[in-house]
């Protein structure tokens, strides 16, 4: 099957930092289907998200707009229907669109573009989630991370992450085997997963890939005394400078990341398996990225909500056709999707609309195509838990400056210093550097009046929920359409044309 401009997959991990693949070097974790993408394909090796918390990080991947400018602050901001997304235009250049999986939307509009929904979400899609910064020292024990996850790591027959990434992989594949035997243009699929997020619980199949005892511990682990003030208030938050968490519990929880992340690696080879099945291979640009990382004890932090690499960095990985073989060390993110797709759906003749909002993104394509792209910055903002300010992030360069106006700054050169363990922002050898950086952020940012719009939006939150909770509740969760009674062969249907038709490759006569 051939089409004028070529599909788009774009697969996407939970919580998957690119230091754990063997793609981005790891000695360890094995991501055989990810490393075969990557040696046919593109590599960026500096791709960031936008803000290291799952909803923030989705809606601005979607929107190709950073978290401040359409609110998407914590994991219960309403991703507005009004916002475009690349499922929107993508729509107006003749694609079909479709989503299977996580992507974590809040507010009644559960699609955002997509045409079909396939399957239902796995996180809740009200404001039950929304923190208080007006008092951010207070757990909110329902949804708050905490050391469990660490300490219960281990093995299990399934799990409800894993009953959802079967079902995810399963209707992803059966749809691009619809869209090969519809013949109906270009489509574009994305398969989001929920692994390798925690709870660290993997099957024994894809535990026992590895030996125990070559699982390597953190690298660089720093007491509560030594963190600085936000790292300090990531740990308060996490329980994690309340619990004693043992050397054994610590491997525990790293084998059970490194085995779902080989299991999300496996659903990867079997969705391009799929693809090449339906006779799409060639006319398929793949995509491989997360939504961000996972400390996994590295600094003794856990899980992300922070700037750090191991939290802030992303695979990205792409691969097919006009796409050539090798890596960037410029700095991308993820805002840089949107009009990344929108120029590879161009590749054949289509006209881009025009944007309905600015984007922040710049089209990675050119890098991909083998091109020069002078373009080395990425940006990152947080307003969720565990912080009473905005927290702001400018990687350009070899540079990355941290600030949150009640902390002190970070400078970190990654040229030198790539596992950030010396903050440089007293050194007077980067006192110009830190002075451009820091007038930069208040340029850029108005700190204030973000922490104003955050509380007001909490507040308001939090009184529509207390309402939504009383009396009758009609929920926002997707529940994905299905008629039975049109499915597989009724009494309706002449069950041989019901064969020809869902058979594939059809044979030759029909």
């Amino acid at each position: 099957m051939t089409t004028s401009s070529p599909n788009i997959v774009l697969i996407m991990a939970d919580q998957l930092a690119p230091q754990f693949t063997s793609t981005y070097g790891h000695p360890v974790v094995k991501t055989p289907n990810l490393d075969a993408l990557a040696q046919r394909g593109f590599r960026f090796d500096n791709a960031y998200c936008n803000s290291p918390l799952c909803a923030p990080s989705r809606f601005s991947f979607m929107s190709g707009q950073l978290v401040t400018r359409i609110a998407a602050y914590d994991n219960a901001a309403e991703f507005p229907a009004s916002i475009p997304t690349f499922a929107h235009y993508l729509r107006m250049m003749g694609y079909r669109t479709c989503l299977s999986g996580k992507m974590h939307f809040v507010g009644p509009d559960q699609l955002h573009g997509f045409e079909e929904r396939v399957t239902t979400d796995i996180y809740p899609s009200d404001y039950a989630w929304t923190p208080d910064w007006e008092l951010s020292d207070e757990r909110i024990d329902k949804w708050y991370h905490n050391m469990d996850s660490v300490r219960e790591a281990g093995v299990a027959a399934t799990t409800f992450q894993i009953d959802y990434d079967e079902e995810t992989a399963f209707f992803a594949k059966r749809k691009i085997f619809d869209y090969a035997r519809e013949r109906s243009g270009p489509f574009c699929m994305v398969a989001s997963f929920i692994h390798p997020h925690d709870p660290y619980v993997a099957r024994r199949d894809w535990w026992d890939l590895y030996d125990h005892d070559k699982i390597d511990m953190p690298a660089n682990v720093l007491g509560h005394n030594e963190q600085d003030p936000f790292s300090r208030r990531l740990m308060d938050g996490i329980e994690a400078s309340a619990m004693d968490i043992s050397e054994d519990q610590i491997r525990n929880a790293r084998h059970a990341y490194y085995a779902n992340t080989s299991y999300f690696d496996s659903k990867v080879g079997e969705l391009v398996a799929t693809i090449e099945e339906a006779g799409m291979l060639d006319n398929t640009i793949i995509m491989v990225t997360a939504d961000h990382g996972d400390m996994l004890g590295e600094r003794g932090l856990w899980y992300k909500m922070n700037f750090f690499e191991h939290s802030s960095r992303v695979p990205l990985v792409m691969a097919g056709p006009g796409i050539t073989h090798g890596t960037a060390p410029n700095a991308c993110s993820l805002v840089d999707i949107l009009p990344t797709m929108m120029d590879i759906a161009a590749t054949g003749g289509r006209a881009k609309p025009e944007l309905g909002q600015p984007i922040d993104g710049r089209s990675l394509l050119p890098l991909a195509s083998g091109n020069t792209d002078k373009a080395d910055e990425a940006i990152g903002e947080y307003c969720a838990e565990m912080t009473t300010h905005p927290v702001f992030m400018i990687r350009r360069g070899p540079h990355k400056y941290i600030h949150c106006d009640p902390d002190p700054a970070m400078l970190f050169d990654l040229s030198k210093d790539p596992d950030e363990t010396v903050n440089l922002a007293a050194d007077p050898a980067y006192a110009d550097v830190v002075q451009a950086f820091a007038a930069e952020v208040k340029d850029r940012w108005d700190s204030g009046k973000i922490r104003e719009d955050v509380i007001r939006t909490q507040k308001q939150r939090r009184a529509v929920h207390a309402a939504m909770e009383a009396g009758l509740l009609t929920p926002w969760d997707y529940n994905p359409p299905r008629d039975a009674s049109q499915e597989y062969v009724r009494n309706h249907m002449d069950w041989t044309v019901a064969a020809a038709k869902t058979r594939f490759p059809p044979l030759e006569n029909n």
